[in-house]
């Protein structure tokens, strides 16, 4: 099973964005009679409200391993704060992803400042991971 899919063909100017959100595709909600799962149609969304943005590349993933956070999505960016979120509203919340991918490029270390985080980035946080260092560099 391949964790990480190739990027996006929806979006395939996206591949040179610094910030990449990728989104779990195979999260399925509890009770979810649907037969896209959620986190698919969280991505499709996803492809609407991020429209053409050169900044944001967005990709696929079979898993982020956060199934009892579904829907699950991850902010990252060389250097910087890689967060996961999960909790997340199938179409929903794709607006409020969007803004924060925007918001989290704009920052020098990847730290939304809490008052700009829409409620449920705050609410959905899963984890957040340290950049790594890059050769040469302490971290």
């Amino acid at each position: 099973m391949a964790i990480f899919q190739e990027p996006d063909p929806v979006r395939p100017d996206a591949v040179e964005a610094a910030t990449t959100l990728f989104v779990c595709v195979t999260c399925r909600v509890e009770g979810d009679a649907s037969e896209i799962r959620a986190g698919r149609r969280l991505h499709d969304a996803l492809v609407g409200a991020l429209g053409a943005d050169p900044a944001v590349r967005l990709v696929p993933v079979e898993c982020l391993s956060a199934c009892r956070r579904p829907c699950a999505v991850s902010l990252t960016a060389p250097g910087k704060w890689t967060y996961v979120y999960g909790d997340l509203a199938a179409e929903a919340a794709a607006p409020v992803l969007a803004d924060a991918a925007r918001l989290y490029g704009a920052t020098a270390d990847g730290l939304i400042p809490w008052k700009l985080r829409a409620d449920p980035i705050k609410k959905g946080a899963v984890a957040r991971v340290p950049p790594l260092a890059l050769p040469g560099q302490t971290p």
